[in-house]
């Protein structure tokens, strides 16, 4: 289940193009945006880790973004 707010995945629907939006699709688009933003952030936590820092910075999100 999502813990982000589904207001925002239909808005982005809507930024879109989509005409109308059911609210399953909204929740469907959050859950997957959640995955995907956990699995940047676990490999995120990783390239500071192997920089020997506990503080994330905003080069371990740019690299990871790049890849």
């Amino acid at each position: 289940m999502a813990e982000l707010p589904i207001a925002p995945f239909e808005r982005i629907l809507r930024n879109a193009n989509a005409e109308r939006v059911s609210d399953d699709a909204a929740k469907a688009l959050a859950e997957v945006a959640e995955d995907i933003a956990e699995d940047l952030a676990r490999d995120i936590v990783k390239v500071a880790k192997h920089a020997g820092r506990k503080t994330i910075k905003i080069e371990d999100v740019e690299f990871v973004a790049e890849d």
